[in-house]
C-alpha cells in the first residue's frame, strides 16, 4: 500500500510538483475514478492510468507450475533457466515464488503477484504441509516412519525439524509430508541414514494439488477454491 503521489514519482520519475498538477488537472484515474488527492492510497491490484494510458493493470494472478528437472526456482539466474522463463511474458509482471524447489526436483510450484497470498503459503507459523514422493538409493524402513514423527537435529541450524509423517511405498519409494521447509531438508532427513534421495518431487502445498494434466513445464492458474483454501493472515 502506498499513495497515489508516491506512485507516480517512482513510476513515471516526476518531481512531486509535476505529480501534484496531474492529480489537479484530473489525469489519473484509480480504479476507473478520476484521483485528485495525492493522499488516497492504491495497492498492487490497484488499475492505474495517466490521460488514459494504464500504469499498472492491477489483476491479481495466481498460477501452479508443473516444474521439471534443472530449472531454477528463481526470477532470474545468470546460468538457468528459470520457472519464470516457462511463463507466458505477458504473466511475468510482479510474478513470485510461494515456496521454492532444489534444481533438480519436480513438481508443485505456486507462483502469484500478490504478496499478502504467498507469505500465507510460506510463513512457517502457518504449518502449511508440504507433501513429497522420494525415490532413495537404499530401502526404507519403518525406523525411518518412527525417527521422522520425532523431529530430527540439524547440528548446522541447532534445531530439531518438527514432526513428519512417512508413508512407506515400495522400498525405495516412499511419501513424505512436512509442515516446514529448511534448506535441503528432505535431503538431510534421508541422509541421517546415509540414504541418498535419488528423486524428488512435490505433489500437494496445503490443500492444492499438483494437476495430473499438467505436462513437466505446463502451468494453469488457480481455481477460486485453490486459491482461498491458503487461508487468511
Amino acid at each position: 500500500v502506498m499513495r497515489i503521489n508516491r506512485l507516480l514519482r517512482s513510476q513515471c520519475s516526476l518531481s512531486r510538483k509535476a505529480v501534484r498538477s496531474l492529480l489537479a488537472e484530473g489525469r489519473v484515474e484509480v480504479d476507473g475514478c478520476r484521483v485528485m488527492d495525492g493522499e488516497q492510497h492504491v495497492t498492487s491490484f490497484s488499475t492505474i492510468s495517466l490521460d488514459g494510458e494504464l500504469l499498472q493493470t492491477g489483476k491479481p494472478c495466481y498460477l501452479m507450475l508443473n516444474k521439471p528437472a534443472g530449472i531454477v526456482s528463481a526470477t532470474q539466474h545468470p546460468q538457468h533457466s528459470t520457472v519464470i522463463d516457462l511463463i507466458a511474458p505477458e504473466l511475468r509482471e510482479g510474478l513470485h515464488l510461494a515456496g521454492r524447489l532444489d534444481l533438480n526436483t519436480t513438481g508443485l510450484v505456486l507462483l502469484s503477484n500478490d504478496g499478502l497470498w504467498t507469505k500465507r503459503v510460506t510463513r512457517p507459523e502457518l504449518k502449511v504441509d508440504k507433501v513429497y514422493l522420494v525415490e532413495t538409493e537404499q530401502p526404507v524402513t519403518q525406523k525411518y516412519v518412527e525417527i521422522f514423527s520425532q523431529g530430527i537435529y540439524f547440528s548446522f541450524e541447532d534445531l530439531t525439524t518438527a514432526p513428519a509423517t512417512l508413508q512407506l511405498l515400495e522400498s525405495h519409494r516412499s511419501r513424505l509430508t512436512l509442515s516446514e521447509g529448511r534448506y535441503h531438508q528432505v535431503k538431510r532427513m534421508f541422509g541421517y541414514f546415509d540414504n541418498r534421495v535419488t528423486a524428488l518431487h512435490r505433489e500437494r502445498v496445503g490443500a492444492i494439488v499438483l494437476d495430473p494434466q499438467l505436462s513437466p513445464g505446463e502451468y494453469r492458474f488457480l481455481t477460486d477454491a485453490e486459491i482461498v483454501s491458503v487461508g487468511v493472515l
